[in-house]
């Protein structure tokens, strides 16, 4: 029993809808709160790491099945792993929950330098950096600084909703990704 324990209760808390308590996840375990702490954090930290877990899996899930759609690669196939992604993202019932219950730690997590931005980061650095390294995308910037501009852009604009400004704007997000990997425009 360990820390990976903690994280696996605590992400099935989330995926069920169910909030994320610390007390609840040391009972089960069997463990005091001390110990609890020390191998997994505060709530927010673990949040976050449960949060950029599910992050990758529905990032990845993304990543296949657009590639099982488009499997040529390029910028338009860039740009669908991260429409399926963030489409997927805001359709995830685990994350309604959160974002109903405690909309202003989701937003303080999710859009500020941590563990979910890390993980988004790399995982869009490294979409971009295996279609540039396949010969099949040419980007005017770095890879790493165009993966943390793509995930900030995203986020800003799919959390829109949660930011005061009314429904989440994927399609704009998704144009603003169509013009930094240099994909064509949609009408």
């Amino acid at each position: 029993m360990g820390p990976d324990d903690v994280v696996a209760l605590a992400s099935r808390a989330y995926l069920d809808g169910e909030p994320v308590d610390m007390s609840a996840l040391a009972h089960q375990l069997g463990i005091g709160r001390a110990t609890l702490y020390r191998w997994v954090g505060n709530r927010e930290e673990l949040l976050g790491v449960v949060l950029a877990e599910a992050t990758e899996r529905t990032f990845r899930v993304a990543e296949r099945a657009a590639r099982s759609v488009d499997g040529a690669g390029g910028p338009e196939y860039v740009v669908d792993v991260i429409a399926r992604f963030m489409r997927a993202v805001l359709a995830a019932p685990g994350l309604k929950a959160l974002t109903q219950r405690e909309p202003m730690v989701f937003i303080r997590l999710a859009t500020t330098p941590g563990a979910i931005e890390d993980r988004a980061a790399a995982l869009v650095e490294g979409l971009l950096a295996q279609e540039c390294a396949n010969g099949r995308l040419t980007l005017a910037l770095p890879v790493p600084a165009l993966a943390v501009a793509i995930v900030r852009v995203c986020d800003f604009h799919m959390y829109a909703h949660l930011l005061g400004r009314g429904a989440p704007e994927v399609d704009t997000a998704l144009a603003i990704v169509r013009v930094l990997v240099g994909a064509e425009l949609s009408d």
